[in-house]
């Protein structure tokens, strides 16, 4: 099977995937969520994208991507992940959009970090001893609620078998809300055709045949 190397920059994820998978799978597989899940039918995506190399190796933009980036124009390297398929092997570079809560976040837990340090330095001898003792004891017990809830754990198997069903699901509908320009050609010949039966023969045919 042929793969292509795969970079997910902003998140620093990167790894080979099979040829034929579409850039929100190959996301998800190297752990890269989106915001929230797309709507093709309503046009609201929330997987745009910048490919940075490889564009060659993509499929060309779908008239679901042409309807939503002339509604919300954006740099030509932008494409929609749930629209773009890998089309053959190749170095590929994506940069994902950056997510406003997700950098506050950040900043606001690093600014936090930063003073706490600032606050730990100037404290006394005495003081950092008892904090560090605090946290010790704060570990331990998280330790030990870990091992009591630990049979909770057979409850997180059984809802992981369930959650297979549902992917099952999850997957028919993903092949529903695929491109039409990437339909498979086996599957438009059955629904073009359809399945023809050959039509039985009458008794009088029967009967002549058998009479020759």
């Amino acid at each position: 099977m042929s793969e292509a190397r795969l970079t997910f920059k902003r998140e620093g994820r990167e790894g080979v995937i099979p040829v034929g998978t579409y850039l929100s799978d190959a996301a998800k597989r190297f752990g890269v969520l989106f915001e929230e899940k797309c709507m093709p039918a309503e046009n609201l995506h929330f997987c745009k994208i910048s490919v940075l190399e490889g564009e060659n190796a993509l499929t060309r933009p779908t008239a679901i991507e042409s309807e939503f980036f002339s509604q919300n124009p954006g740099d030509a390297s932008e494409r929609l992940a749930c629209q773009t398929k890998i089309l053959e092997p190749d170095e590929i570079v994506i940069m994902t959009a950056k997510k406003k809560e997700e950098t506050t976040d950040k900043d606001e837990q690093k600014a936090a970090a930063e003073a706490y340090a600032k606050e730990f330095k100037d404290l006394p001898l005495e003081k950092k001893i008892a904090d560090l003792v605090q946290l010790e004891a704060v570990t331990l017990s998280e330790t030990l609620s870990f091992i009591v809830n630990s049979p909770y754990l057979v409850f997180d198997k059984v809802m992981d078998v369930m959650a297979e069903f549902g992917m099952k699901k999850e997957e028919q509908g993903k092949k529903a809300a695929r491109p039409a320009e990437h339909a498979d050609k086996g599957d438009a010949e059955k629904k073009s055709t359809g399945s023809k039966k050959t039509p039985p023969k009458d008794d009088a045919s029967q009967q002549t045949a058998s009479a020759e």
